[in-house]
């Protein structure tokens, strides 16, 4: 308990699934948390399951980080709370999936804006504080980032995840000078509410693929959140530019 003891951490999408459980993790660890979602309900649900436990999280809800403005209004409103802030964590994310002769160019565009873009608008925001003060850049990526699959068309997805696990190793490279880290965590398939329905009902290549994890079962929220937090925590003071894949070892077997 108490890693984060004091550690201001800016939390995107803090309304459910992962992003909850960061959100309530962090809290329990001493962290001041401050958050935003698309959703003001979700948002302020997680606030209230944070109250209930004695806990405090401050929350904007209705910002759409993929609008730069937005973003920076965000960043600035959350610096301006405690005057000051240890780690952005960039779990916010919303894609749209279609076999690549279906994909629309819409579609493309809305994932590359809201998995890719947000994360370079809250980093580009908070950039001039961390070059003065420091900081930890926690980028959320994906497998499909660096890998593709045969039971999800996954085009503008993987290749925004792609991104943003190759932006966290460039942020490392010119962040290191100025004691600012970034890193990367790529989960595997994570059970949250939006997935759920995939463990019974999904298509067989997955099922196929889930029974075949060494650790035999898909990931819990919880899962992503533990790696998390050691990697937003001083134990990790040495480490940046690492993408930590965390998917009960699906990966190793190709």
């Amino acid at each position: 308990m108490n890693r984060m003891q004091d550690k201001v951490v800016l939390l995107t999408g803090i309304g459910s699934g992962m992003g909850r459980a960061a959100a309530l993790r962090f809290a329990r660890e001493g962290a001041k948390v401050i958050g935003c979602d698309l959703f003001d309900e979700s948002s302020d649900e997680t606030m209230k399951l944070a109250r209930d436990e004695g806990l405090e999280i401050k929350s904007q809800g209705q910002v759409d980080l993929s609008d730069p403005a937005a973003a920076k209004r965000w960043v600035d409103w959350a610096l301006s709370i405690y005057g000051h802030a240890d780690v952005l964590y960039n779990n916010a994310s919303t894609p749209r999936f279609g076999e690549i002769d279906e994909l629309s160019i819409d579609d493309w565009n809305f994932t590359i804006n809201n998995e890719l873009n947000l994360v370079f608008y809250t980093v580009k925001a908070i950039w001039p504080y961390f070059k003065e003060h420091g900081g930890v850049v926690l980028n959320i990526g994906s497998i499909a980032g660096t890998r593709g699959v045969e039971f999800m068309s996954q085009n503008a997805h993987g290749t925004a995840k792609g991104g943003v696990i190759s932006l966290t190793q460039q942020l490392a490279a010119e962040g290191g000078r100025y004691g600012i880290r970034a890193v990367c965590i790529s989960p595997g398939f994570i059970v949250t509410p939006s997935t759920a329905w995939l463990v019974d009902s999904g298509p067989q290549p997955l099922l196929d693929n889930l029974a075949r994890l060494p650790l035999g079962r898909p990931g819990r929220p919880e899962d992503i959140v533990n790696a998390a937090l050691f990697l937003a925590s001083e134990e990790a003071q040495w480490i940046t530019g690492v993408n930590l894949v965390v998917d009960g070892g699906g990966t190793v077997l190709g």
